[in-house]
């Protein structure tokens, strides 16, 4: 059986540009996987919101983004890429975190450069590390996928557009990928121009970060194609429109007694696996009837 990590690297070799929703537990991914998406990221915005009820500002533990990423892994068939934020500490926890991704499951991590308490990076007070501290995360999250012997995705993200300037992420970018860094994630680009001269002056594969109302141009994937973006990820769309969608029915039931627009019974049954479970639980009753 092909590795997660393999068929990342086969779709990211196809021509078109790959469409990437995020999830944050089983459910999500199980959808999306469901909707034919060919892979996923585990959104650490949406595991802090979702787990824990708290911003995504780095409280969220490297044990529960495990913990978490090993249940999502284990739900779906398609590829999983796990949001490693900084690392957790120095090069040294950088490859912990490596290595835990991989043993959970992931087919590949992103690595950040932000200043841990991380923050998520549309949002305001971000800082960076220096160059050389930015530059031996993404090099010790090499290291680890070589020493694991695996060919783990690794993505590699900088912040620096938002506290240094375009100049300054891109230096990042290049180093990054000097690294050995598979995938360049310049997070919070501020216009077109600016998503154009990245995908201009780089040549890795680049990802773009589509957050609805956030510092980026929310641009359509024929465009991102065009600019020569390869991933479009969509971290906040099944959160939002989750915490949208409870909400409603909150106030109808509030309002009503009951809630309007929810899937027939059968079908959220069908969805959370209700017919498999049941198809396996013949089989093995069958032994049972050959007993009596």
């Amino acid at each position: 059986m092909e590795s997660g990590s393999n068929v990342v690297r086969r779709l990211l070799n196809e021509p078109g540009l790959l469409l990437m929703p995020c999830c944050y537990d089983a459910i999500s991914a199980r959808l999306i996987e469901r909707a034919g998406f060919a892979l996923t990221f585990m959104s650490g915005f949406g595991v802090s919101a979702t787990r824990l009820g708290l911003p995504d500002t780095g409280l969220i533990s490297y044990g529960e983004m495990v913990e978490q990423g090993r249940n999502i892994c284990a739900a779906v068939k398609i590829p999983v890429i796990g949001d490693g934020d900084t690392g957790y500490g120095n090069a040294m926890n950088v490859k912990r975190t490596v290595q835990g991704f991989f043993a959970a499951g992931f087919s590949g991590i992103m690595i950040e450069d932000q200043l841990a308490p991380k923050r998520c990076g549309h949002t305001r007070g971000k800082q960076v590390v220096s160059r050389h501290e930015a530059v031996s995360r993404i090099q010790a999250a090499v290291d680890a996928r070589r020493e694991i012997g695996n060919d783990l995705i690794i993505i590699a993200r900088t912040d620096a557009r938002e506290t240094q300037g375009l100049d300054e992420a891109l230096w990042r970018m290049q180093a990054f990928e000097d690294c050995g860094a598979d995938v360049l994630f310049l997070e919070a680009p501020r216009s077109e121009e600016e998503m154009h001269r990245f995908c201009s002056d780089l040549k890795g594969v680049k990802m773009a970060n589509m957050v609805e109302q956030g510092k980026t141009p929310f641009v359509p994937p024929g465009e991102l194609e065009k600019m020569g973006y390869k991933i479009a990820a969509y971290p906040l769309t099944l959160l939002n429109a989750s915490i949208h969608a409870m909400q409603k029915a909150l106030l109808d039931l509030k309002q009503d007694g009951r809630s309007e627009g929810l899937l027939d019974f059968e079908e959220l049954q069908k969805i959370v696996g209700f017919d498999d479970y049941y198809a396996e639980e013949e089989k093995y009753g069958s032994f049972d009837d050959e007993a009596k």
